[in-house]
């Protein structure tokens, strides 16, 4: 990795970000993506389906290509408006598979065998992963750098992915003499609740892959479903504290706190103050009616979107263009600073 100080990147300030294409959605996508992303829609962003990033595991094509348009279809029921935010499929824009092998030239070994998230991914067999599950920092690198984005929100566990896209920028510009060419991103990581627990664990990350349904809320659940997930949440026998500090070591009344905090916009300390030395019995009945209130008609939005792949489609269709038009002129500089031959 270089210690250089990078030069100054001069273009215009650039948010991407965007969700792998496998399994369903929950709740805890929705506070720390969508719902961000909806939030920042009017410094129109370039929001992805990352369905080249999903196959870096075995996926049945049929069911590939129904989560991509579910994920769009998430997008705008959460609020998305296609004309300010670019929504697109990352397969449909080549220029990331052009750019992912340019950037596999510069990236080194060193850095990528320090990916945690690949140990974790990949477990006791890593010589049975896909190469592309290694590589898998470098085509989001690529993702990244091919908008000239300025701006990521991520999660904290993508931080060390994009400490590696910049490192990726400033070795590029260094060795291609290119000062400035690529922008050092900034990862953006903020929220009241950026990380959700599972519901049955407050220990452990909401997560599609948990075996147990009761652990998240699906974006595609119902009113009810979501009511009785709230009221059978795991909890203990003591009443909300009087402040936030009483939340240590109390994970699951602590992650039910940030998820109201997160859901009404309040912050944790006005969700204390309303609900400080109240039972259980009264704040999962007050949760369950504002997560039914927020998070019910972004199903119902998905399952009528659902419902006409077409219109999907054409959304997706339409970024794809959008997203090229972006995309393409910076690879054909990329390749020239290499020295690609321009035919």
């Amino acid at each position: 990795m270089t210690d250089q100080a990078p030069a100054p990147y001069a273009g215009p300030k650039r948010i991407l970000s965007g969700i792998q294409a496998s399994g369903a959605l929950h709740l805890g996508n929705y506070l720390g993506a969508l719902k961000r992303f909806v939030d920042i829609q009017d410094e129109k962003p370039f929001i992805f389906v990352a369905d080249m990033h999903a196959i870096t595991v075995w996926q049945d094509p049929a069911v590939l290509a129904a989560q991509t348009r579910e994920i769009a279809a998430a997008y705008i029921a959460a609020g998305l408006d296609p004309k300010k935010a670019t929504i697109f499929p990352q397969s449909a824009v080549p220029a990331h598979a052009e750019l992912a092998w340019i950037f596999n030239c510069v990236a080194r070994l060193g850095w990528l065998d320090r990916m945690t998230q690949f140990k974790e991914k990949s477990g006791k067999h890593k010589e049975r992963s896909s190469v592309g599950l290694y590589t898998y920092p470098v085509l989001q690198a690529a993702d990244i750098l091919l908008y000239k984005a300025t701006h990521v929100p991520v999660g904290e566990d993508q931080k060390q992915h994009l400490e590696l896209t910049r490192d990726i920028a400033q070795k590029f510009n260094n060795d291609f003499n290119a000062p400035g060419f690529f922008p050092v991103t900034e990862p953006v990581i903020e929220g009241p609740a950026t990380r959700v627990m599972s519901l049955r664990d407050g220990s452990a990350k909401m997560s599609k892959s948990d075996p147990s349904d009761a652990s998240r809320i699906n974006l595609m659940d119902d009113a009810d479903a979501i009511a009785n997930k709230i009221r059978r949440a795991k909890t203990d026998p003591e009443p909300l504290p009087e402040t936030l500090e009483g939340l240590a070591g109390r994970p699951e009344a602590k992650n039910l706190v940030d998820i109201y905090a997160a859901l009404s916009g309040q912050t944790k300390d006005q969700v204390i103050a309303e609900f400080g030395g109240k039972g259980f019995g009264t704040f999962k009945p007050a949760l369950a009616e504002l997560a039914v209130e927020k998070m019910s008609p972004i199903g119902a939005r998905m399952r009528e979107l659902m419902a006409d792949p077409a219109q999907i489609d054409a959304v997706l269709k339409d970024g794809a263009e959008r997203a090229r038009a972006i995309a393409d002129p910076v690879v054909a500089e990329t390749k020239k600073l290499v020295g690609f031959l321009q035919l």
